[in-house]
């Protein structure tokens, strides 16, 4: 199968060193980046460069750019494609990017499915891609009610090739309103915590609980705040759940509340625990 890579930065750039080591896929890309499409050839991380009007010469195109991007280039590239081919994204939003690519791709006879690798750094760019990036991470798999199943399997089965241990079939909507607590909200409280005076006291003071809280504020502030905005309502949603958790401990201190505390707490490690069972 030959399969097209549109941005070679972090994802595409591992999902491209993947596809060479794990698979015997051809794999070509696109980039802006003149130097980045010649680091790839010269590591053998691609079979060569391709153009936006040769894309009709592969079977899948995974197009990995901001979300922004990602809707312009498909739909402009729209009759670029394959006809009969796929074309799918790799954006951590899913309502704001399937539906307009959906549309664009469904009037030429090519699928469109949105999906999302569940795996990353706190690097951008193709020099900290890596072949292992997705080993034990997840693989999201967002059906429409166009969606054809054929089509599903088959990049199901393309995700646990490149070395995806599970994929997860899920809706855009569905999608969307999980991950802005898994991982968008994570995003936001890790920004939000290191904005305290105390953060340039912490020397000698921090273990592994102040590294585990602190290490996703290293982030793409012009990919995040997309990310944010396209998915705001759901995001919005979570901000205002974890505030109000949080006033409930403020006011167990400043109440010298030490049964709420305790309650308080007991509840979160339950909750926890019943999460881990469940997963």
């Amino acid at each position: 199968m030959k399969i097209a890579i549109v941005g070679l930065g972090l994802i595409g750039g591992s999902l491209a060193k993947s596809i060479k080591k794990n698979t015997n896929h051809i794999c070509f890309a696109l980039d802006t980046n003149r130097q980045t499409i010649l680091s790839a050839i010269e590591q053998e991380s691609i079979d060569g460069e391709i153009s936006a009007d040769e894309l009709n010469k592969c079977d899948v195109v995974i197009v990995c750019l901001y979300p922004e991007a990602t809707v312009k280039f498909i739909t402009e590239n729209a009759s670029n494609f394959k006809k009969g081919g796929i074309v799918i994204d790799v954006c951590g939003v899913k309502e704001a990017i399937v539906s307009p690519c959906e549309n664009a791709l469904s009037e030429v006879g090519v699928s469109f499915l949105g999906c999302h690798p569940m795996a990353g750094r706190e690097f951008s760019g193709f020099e900290y891609a890596v072949d292992n990036l997705f080993d034990k991470a997840s693989f999201i798999i967002t059906k429409t009610e166009n969606s054809d199943d054929k089509i599903v399997t088959k990049i199901r089965n393309l995700a646990l090739e490149i070395g995806f241990c599970e994929v997860v079939v899920s809706t855009p909507g569905e999608h969307d309103k999980v991950i802005a607590f898994t991982s968008q909200l994570a995003h936001i409280v890790s920004s939000s915590y290191v904005k305290s005076p105390s953060l340039f006291n912490q020397a000698g003071f921090s273990a592994g609980s102040f590294k585990d809280l602190t290490r996703v504020a290293k982030l793409n502030e012009d990919m995040w705040t997309s990310l944010f905005m396209l998915n705001k309502k759901a995001l919005s949603d979570e901000i205002s759940c974890i505030i109000d958790r949080l006033s409930e401990y403020k006011k167990a201190l400043d109440d010298e509340n030490y049964e709420e505390m305790h309650n308080l707490l007991k509840h979160g490690r339950e909750l926890k625990e019943k999460s881990n069972e469940q997963n």
